[in-house]
């Protein structure tokens, strides 16, 4: 029966979440070195674990999906020609065949005279944000967050997802560089919808048992109906109060394109370092140590990713930097190579923006006009030496009078730069309500706060065709 079939996925669970994922992961990265040996200089990480989805729409659970993960990615550099290539196929023939391939396109590569070598040892930071229970997490606890989610919304229609992964990975290069580490995630996305309105809720964290579905579908199912026949706001300049996604996209995109250490070294960053470029209240950092966090410690090259301070006290502190970019620039490697970072460069993927005192009701009892934004959507650099970016609100906007949330407006789209709404001056405050909050880039990457910004300008009402 079903309760049956739920022990032996526990089963087969905790064997895989204890020691073999770590085992398996190390394994692969020795077996591709062999494999390379003395033929070329080379870096490789492995990847092992699960990643588990639960889908629901009209309020039913309709897709559940559970994914093995094995894969492996190498980099390689022969008379200084590099190439880099993944793999899911991990059997020992398809290492050999997939190590000389790789090595064949390396050949055929011009000499890139910006390869600045592979990292020699190095100790690593003890890191691990695990929690035994999401590793294990079966469909049937995954649907209990969905129902929380569901109910607390009745007479509500709700769609969205319930995510646990648990991933052990390993590293290795030909200079001796090792690394390892685990990590497992939790997160839930939803949306309630009530008479062609819609409000959104979501959390994110190390475990599972962190998420307090009912609370999540509640927040979104009050923004539903608060949303129910909305009016056109004015075009024009509005006091805001953000809420933490709103304020995770801010930061995730003044990561990409303003602490990049690529963007800098190209002259499309923004950073001027040692400079006041923030409101002092304004203090923005990357941490994989800190309690909170969430993956490993360590980056594509192995690197250790100790906290770093990008902006302390509104004065613009550090760049994020691959070892190439590090290089470059003559300093050393931040931690931040990541998939694609050669053409996108370095980004960070554990930040945290610095919370206030003040709870959101706090904030928006402090204005007299404004609006409130829940989240936004198709968000649009125009401009990353300014950080003029375009984009739409989303799932719940409303007026703000006389210090109160009133009555709901239809989507508008903004164009303000991220750089000034947390400029010099330009900062009510934080409020204390902290988490990990979706991004435009994605979730799980940003633990942001509620904000009250003085302004967005150029705000006008969201026309049907866009």
């Amino acid at each position: 029966g079903p309760h049956r079939t739920q022990r032996i996925a526990r089963k087969i669970l905790e064997r895989a979440s204890g020691g073999e994922r770590m085992s398996r992961s190390r394994e692969l990265v020795q077996a591709v070195l062999d494999i390379v040996g003395d033929r070329a200089e080379a870096e490789v990480s492995a990847d092992v674990g699960t990643s588990s989805l639960t889908r629901f729409a009209n309020s039913y659970i309709h897709q559940n999906v559970s994914e093995e993960i094995a894969s492996v990615t190498l980099r390689v550099a022969r008379d200084g020609r590099v190439a880099s290539a993944t793999s899911t196929v991990t059997t020992p023939d398809a290492l050999h065949t997939f190590v000389d391939g790789t090595l064949d396109v390396a050949d055929q590569q011009p000499v890139d005279a910006d390869w600045p070598g592979v990292g020699g040892p190095v100790d690593q930071l003890p890191v691990d944000n695990w929690d035994e229970a999401t590793a294990n997490a079966v469909p049937a606890e995954r649907a209990e967050a969905v129902k929380a989610f569901v109910d607390a919304g009745e007479g509500l229609v709700a769609a969205g997802y319930c995510q646990t992964e648990s991933r052990a990975q390993a590293f290795g290069n030909t200079a001796g560089r090792a690394a390892r580490g685990r990590f497992t995630t939790a997160v839930l996305d939803g949306i309630q919808q009530a008479d062609g309105a819609a409000g959104s809720g979501h959390a994110a964290g190390v475990s599972l048992a962190s998420i307090d579905a009912r609370s999540v579908g509640a927040v979104a199912a009050d923004r539903a109906r608060r949303s129910i026949e909305p009016f056109d706001a004015k075009p024009g300049d509005y006091e805001v109060v953000l809420s933490p996604e709103c304020v995770a996209t801010i930061a995730i995109f003044l990561d990409v394109y303003g602490f990049n250490g690529k963007a800098a070294e190209e002259g499309m960053s923004f950073v001027e370092l040692g400079e006041r470029q923030f409101d002092p209240s304004v203090d923005i950092w990357d941490d994989t140590t800190d309690p909170r966090s969430l993956y490993v410690g360590f980056d594509l090259e192995g690197t250790p990713k100790p906290r770093l301070d990008l902006v302390t006290g509104g004065v613009t502190k550090s760049l994020v930097h691959s070892r190439r970019t590090a290089a470059r620039a003559g300093v050393a490697s931040t931690g931040h190579a990541a998939p694609g970072a050669e053409a996108f460069g370095p980004v960070a993927t554990n930040v945290f923006v610095g919370g206030g005192m003040s709870s959101p009701e706090q904030l928006i009892e402090g204005v007299d006009r404004g609006i409130y934004v829940s989240t936004f959507n198709y968000c649009r650099i125009l401009d990353p030496k300014t950080m003029v970016v375009t984009g739409l609100t989303r799932n719940g906007t409303f007026m703000i009078e006389n210090g109160r949330v009133t009555d709901p407006i239809t989507n508008l789209r903004f164009t303000q730069s991220f750089l000034d709404a947390l400029g010099e001056g330009n900062v009510v405050g934080f409020g204390n309500d902290a988490r990990f909050a979706d991004s435009e880039f994605g979730p799980t990457l940003v633990h942001a706060p509620s904000a009250r910004p003085v302004s967005y300008t150029h705000l006008r009402a969201h026309e049907t065709n866009e």
